[in-house]
């Protein structure tokens, strides 16, 4: 809440000696959580660079991390230049104002009732902003051009993120207004990056002498795994704001979706394949977490492992389908895990949400109360948001391949990402092959 400026007295030096704004009631414990928890998110981009480079060819873990840890800079930058306030500002159904560019004046303000400094609301939202182009990378990898890189990822930041967020969570935004509910990102991030990632996929084409999928690193899977796991405590439950019951809520839910889709996934592979893989077991925790992320604050426990499952399944059985009918290379399946899982959450998110969790939903989900209305603008955001986020990749990717090529040539791809563009190896001896 803005502080109102105090009209100072002409005389006596106390007074004068007054600060020209009241500070603004801080509550220390809520800040100190959402403070923890953007630090938990901001950890999940270095997870996910891990949780990619464990599964790509040995000759690109440099230039796969790296992709990854530019987020950090890149979009950081942007975002607080001019993306959080495009974001959480008035102005318009679809885009934000430019109020507060550079952050000007945020450092006087608290988020709302919830004495906790703008300032901190802000970094939250910034490690969001952050992790959600990097997960795109997954869908090019082995054979994107680092620089074009940048360019996409800045581009598609400002043009993409941007809007979606403001359409869900900023003042005005129509999917809000029309009563959309998304507690966490679920159409803002992962519908977002998996449709572009649909996107990347179709346009950069399949890799060249692709080889089964032989991770080089399955411990480095793993590892990625965890730490995406342990940040999205933040991502879910530190989207309650303040610490409380909500936050108890979305972190026992944020659990357990991931949870039911670890076994999901793992019994769909024993089922299907003959046997469960580590890999398969890790791509079945992100796709719960995903598809919970929507629903993480206002749905019960029960709904948050069916939600968990019911994602995996049809990640499982999606995903197949499409890479049969469309030769698609997306070669760390981030469509399935990001597209895939975030539609499911979101539509089930009106279906099973309940003022039992979160009192301050205005409709309940149509199988809890049922009305259609949450339903509905769920499903029409969720329609609305792929079509943009696809079509708006496209263009951004065309357009910078006009003046970068988005892919290396077939000889560097062959020499591998890491020596050619970078001159570095993800191990000492691995120059001596």
């Amino acid at each position: 809440m803005i502080s109102f400026k105090r009209m100072l007295p002409a005389a006596g030096a106390a007074l004068l000696a007054m600060p020209a704004y009241a500070a603004p009631e801080v509550d220390t414990g809520n800040t100190a959580w959402l403070l923890m928890c953007a630090a938990l998110v901001m950890l999940m981009t270095p997870g996910l660079a891990f949780f990619y480079a464990g599964m790509v060819n040995r000759k690109n873990v440099v230039s796969t991390l790296l992709q990854n840890y530019m987020a950090l800079a890149i979009v950081g930058i942007a975002w607080v230049v001019i993306g959080y306030s495009l974001v959480f500002t008035e102005g318009s159904a679809y885009i934000g104002g430019s109020s507060l560019f550079m952050l000007e004046g945020l450092a006087e303000t608290t988020y709302g009732e919830t004495g906790i400094p703008s300032m901190a609301f802000m970094v939250f939202q910034m490690m969001f902003a952050i992790i959600t182009p990097a997960l795109i990378t997954g869908a090019f990898a082995e054979r994107v051009n680092f620089k074009s890189w940048i360019f996409i990822m800045l581009l598609w930041s400002l043009l993409v993120y941007v809007p979606v967020a403001h359409w869900v969570w900023g003042p005005g935004g129509w999917i809000g207004a029309k009563g959309g509910l998304d507690f966490a990102g679920g159409l803002v991030v992962h519908i977002t990056a998996g449709f572009s990632g649909l996107a990347c996929g179709l346009l950069f084409g399949k890799r060249v002498n692709k080889t089964p999928n032989r991770p080089n690193d399955v411990p480095m899977v793993m590892l990625g795994a965890a730490l995406l796991w342990f940040g999205w405590f933040g991502f879910n439950a530190g989207s309650a704001i303040t610490s409380g019951s909500l936050a108890s809520y979305a972190f026992v839910n944020t659990f357990l979706g991931a949870a039911s889709a670890f076994v999901a996934w793992m019994l769909l592979e024993w089922l299907v394949e003959g046997r469960p893989t580590a890999i398969g077991s890790s791509i079945g925790i992100v796709v719960g977490l995903v598809a919970i992320t929507p629903a993480a604050g206002f749905v019960d426990i029960q709904a948050a492992m069916i939600i968990g499952a019911a994602a995996t399944i049809a990640a499982y059985l999606i995903s197949k389908q499409i890479k049969k009918i469309t030769h698609l290379d997306d070669a760390l399946d981030v469509f399935a895990c990001h597209g895939i899982g975030g539609v499911v959450g979101a539509i089930l998110t009106g279906v099973y949400a309940t003022k039992a969790v979160n009192p301050d939903i205005a409709v309940e989900g149509i199988l809890i109360g049922g009305d259609a209305t949450l339903f509905n603008a769920n499903l029409i955001g969720v329609v609305a948001v792929a079509a943009f986020a696809f079509i708006m990749t496209v263009i951004i990717v065309k357009v910078v391949n006009v003046f970068i090529p988005i892919r290396v040539g077939a000889d560097v791809e062959g020499v591998g990402l890491d020596s050619h563009i970078h001159g570095e190896y993800a191990r000492s001896n691995d120059t001596k092959k």
